[in-house]
C-alpha cells in the first residue's frame, strides 16, 4: 500500500502543543529529563520524572514508554510517548530511522490520527538534517504493510494521517525541512520496491512491472519504453529470451530515461526482473518455493531507484534498465546443455537453468554501452551462495572499478544498508570458462557468488560497473523497527544515496576491451576513457536470437 502519512515540519514548542499524543525522549542512564522531554515533564506535572524514579525504563534504544496525564487543559498532551535513545555517543542516522519505526508503531497500536514529535538525537553532534531524515525514513518504512490480500480483519490499519515535527529554534528548521523532504523520498522509492517484491506471482508479472513504471514515470517525469519479445529477438537479446522461452507471460526489457537539468554524468541501473523463479528445468526443491516471487528485487530496486532520481530532481541522467521474464519447465523451456549467444555476441554454455539471473543481466548490461555511462550498478538476487557467505545483513559488492565500488560501499554505509566487497581476482575469471562456449552461466559451487559476478564481468569491459547481490537482504530482514517481514526495498537506499551525492569519477574508468574477455581485473588510470561504439544490431557468433526457437503463444 501507499503509505499516507504527512510529516510537517513547523517551529513550536512540543510543550505546549497538546494533541492526542507527543513523542519526546532519553538517552540511556539518564536520571532527569532535560531539553524538550524536561519541557513536557513540567508540563504534566513531572509524569516523566516519576516514571525515572520507578526504574522501569532505562532509556535503551529501541525502549518505549507511554505515559498518559492526570491533568487536563490546552497544551496538555493525552499521551505521552518517551522513545528510549539507547547511547548518546552511539546515536546516528540508522538509531534515528530505528526510533522513527518504532515511533510510528506505537503511535499505530494507540490508533491516533495526528501526533507530534521532536528530532530525536539532539545532543549527539549530528547535524539535524541528518536525523531528521532518519526519522522520517524510519516513520514512513516503519508505516508500511502489505495487507492487500487480507480479508479476515488481520490487517493492522494506521490511522495516523499527520505526524507534526516541531523545534523551538528557527534556525534549525530548514535543514530539519530538508531532511524530513529527502527522507520521505527514499522512504517513497523504497517502499514502491517493497510493493513489488510483496506482490504474488499471478500480479506482479512482467506486464506489471512495466505497466508500474509507466505510471510512475508519467507521475514523476521519466520516460518509459518497453521492448517485447519480438523486438528483444531481434537485438539479439539471445541469454534473455532463452530464460523466457519456457513462460506463457510475454517477457518484457523495460528502458526507463530520467535526466536533470544540465546532467553531469550518466548512470545506469540495472536490475534482474524474474517475477517467478521455479529454477526452471532444473528445478528448485518445493519447499518455500512461494517465496522465488522476490526474485525480482533487483527490478523492484531499480524502479523505485527512478522514482527517488525523477522526484529528487538529481542532476544526473539515470537509467533504468530491467529484463523481465518468468524462469518455468515447458516443452519449450532451455535446458542444461544449451549453448546461448548474448546480445553481446558472447557464447554461454548453459550448465544450469537456475543460474539464470546472470542470464538476464548479461543482455540488459550489454545494452547499457548504448548510453556510454559514467559507471552502473546492477542489482539482482543472484545467489544463495552470497546468503550462506554474508547472511541477511549485508549485500555482496563486486566490480571493476575500485573508485566506483569505494563509492557504492560509502553509500551503503550512509544509507543505513550495508554492502560487503567481495573480490574478482582473474581466477575467478577463469573458472567461469566454458570447454564449449566463451563461458558457462554457472561454475558450480565453490565461490559460488563471486563466479557469478565474474560472469557479469565478461559484459561490463567498456564501463566502471559494479554488482550488487542482494539475495540475502532483500526478504524477511533482521528485527528492526522500520522494517516488517517480506520485502525490503533492498538497494533503493543505496542507490538514493549514491546518485544524491555523486561526484564526476576519478581517473578513466577499466580499460576498454573485448567483451569476451576474462581477463583481471583493470584498475582505473589516467587519461580519457571513452566506451566502444554501441553495437546497433546483430547478434553476434552463430545466430543470436536467431537461435532462439520461436513459437507462437495463444
Amino acid at each position: 500500500m501507499e503509505v499516507d502519512v504527512k510529516l510537517s515540519v513547523e517551529q513550536g514548542d512540543i510543550a505546549s502543543v497538546g494533541g492526542p499524543a507527543v513523542a519526546v525522549n532519553l538517552y540511556e542512564g539518564v536520571t532527569a529529563p532535560g531539553g524538550a522531554t524536561k519541557a513536557v515533564d513540567e508540563a504534566t506535572g513531572g509524569i516523566i520524572a516519576r516514571a525515572l524514579e520507578s526504574g522501569d525504563f532505562k532509556g535503551r534504544l529501541e525502549e518505549v514508554m507511554v505515559l498518559y496525564p492526570a491533568a487536563k487543559g490546552k497544551g496538555v498532551p493525552e499521551r505521552v510517548i518517551v522513545l528510549g535513545l539507547g547511547s548518546k555517543d552511539a546515536f546516528d542516522t540508522e538509531a534515528a530511522r530505528r526510533v522513527g519505526g518504532l515511533l510510528v508503531n506505537t503511535l499505530r497500536k494507540l490508533k491516533v490520527e495526528r501526533a507530534a514529535t521532536v528530532v530525536h538525537g539532539g545532543g549527539s553532534g549530528k547535524p539535524a538534517r541528518e536525523l531528521a531524515r532518519g526519522l522520517a525514513e524510519g516513520v514512513l518504512l516503519g508505516a508500511y504493510r502489505y495487507d492487500d490480500w487480507f480479508r479476515d480483519g488481520r490487517a493492522e490499519p494506521l490511522s495516523l494521517k499527520q505526524l507534526t515535527i516541531l523545534d523551538r529554534t528557527k534556525g534549525s528548521l530548514k535543514g530539519i525541512e530538508a531532511g524530513v523532504a529527502h527522507g520521505t523520498m527514499v522512504a517513497g522509492g523504497a517502499n514502491q520496491a517493497r510493493e513489488l517484491a510483496n506482490g504474488p506471482g499471478n500480479v506482479c508479472t512482467p506486464s506489471h512491472l512495466a505497466e508500474t513504471a509507466r505510471k510512475l514515470g508519467r507521475k514523476y517525469g521519466f520516460k518509459v519504453k518497453v521492448l517485447e519479445r519480438a523486438e528483444c529477438e531481434k537485438m539479439g537479446m539471445g541469454a534473455f529470451m532463452g530464460v523466457a522461452r519456457g513462460a506463457k507471460e510475454p517477457p518484457k526489457f523495460i528502458i526507463m530515461e530520467y535526466e536533470g537539468k544540465n546532467p553531469k554524468s550518466t548512470v545506469c541501473l540495472v536490475g534482474k526482473g524474474i517475477t517467478f523463479d521455479s529454477g526452471g528445468i532444473s528445478l528448485k526443491p518445493g519447499a518455500d518455493m512461494e517465496l522465488m516471487k522476490f526474485d525480482m528485487g533487483g527490478a523492484a530496486a531499480v524502479i523505485g531507484a527512478m522514482r527517488f532520481a525523477a522526484e529528487s530532481k538529481v542532476p544526473l541522467k539515470v537509467v533504468g534498465l530491467v529484463a523481465s521474464t518468468n524462469n518455468l519447465p515447458d516443452g519449450d523451456a532451455y535446458k542444461p546443455g544449451d549453448v546461448l549467444t548474448s546480445m553481446a555476441g558472447v557464447t554461454i554454455e548453459v550448465k544450469n537453468t537456475d543460474a539464470e539471473g546472470r542470464l538476464v543481466l548479461s543482455d540488459a548490461l550489454a545494452y547499457a554501452e548504448r548510453y556510454e555511462p559514467d559507471a552502473v550498478v546492477d542489482l539482482a538476487t543472484l545467489t544463495g551462495a552470497c546468503v550462506i557467505a554474508l547472511g541477511s545483513h549485508a549485500a555482496g559488492l563486486m566490480g571493476n572499478d575500485e573508485w566506483l565500488l569505494d563509492e557504492v560501499h560509502r553509500a551503503s554505509t550512509s544509507a543505513g544498508e550495508r554492502a560487503w566487497p567481495l573480490p574478482l581476482w582473474s581466477e575467478y575469471r577463469e573458472m567461469v570458462k566454458s570447454d564449449v562456449a566463451d563461458i558457462k552461466n554457472t561454475a558450480g559451487r565453490e565461490a559460488g557468488a563471486i563466479t557469478a559476478g565474474a560472469f557479469l564481468g565478461a559484459f561490463t569491459n567498456a564501463y566502471r560497473w559494479a554488482h550488487l547481490d542482494i539475495a540475502g537482504v532483500a526478504w524477511n530482514p533482521p528485527p528492526k523497527p522500520y522494517m516488517t517481514v517480506g520485502g525490503t526495498g533492498a538497494g533503493v537506499r543505496i542507490l538514493a544515496e549514491l546518485l544524491t551525492n555523486w561526484r564526476k569519477p576519478k581517473g578513466t574508468g577499466p580499460a576498454p576491451g573485448p567483451r569476451t574477455s576474462l581477463r583481471s581485473l583493470p584498475k582505473a588510470t589516467d587519461g580519457a576513457f571513452k566506451a566502444p561504439a554501441p553495437r546497433t544490431g546483430g547478434a553476434g557468433p552463430r545466430g543470436g536470437a536467431k537461435a532462439v526457437r520461436k513459437k507462437k503463444r495463444g
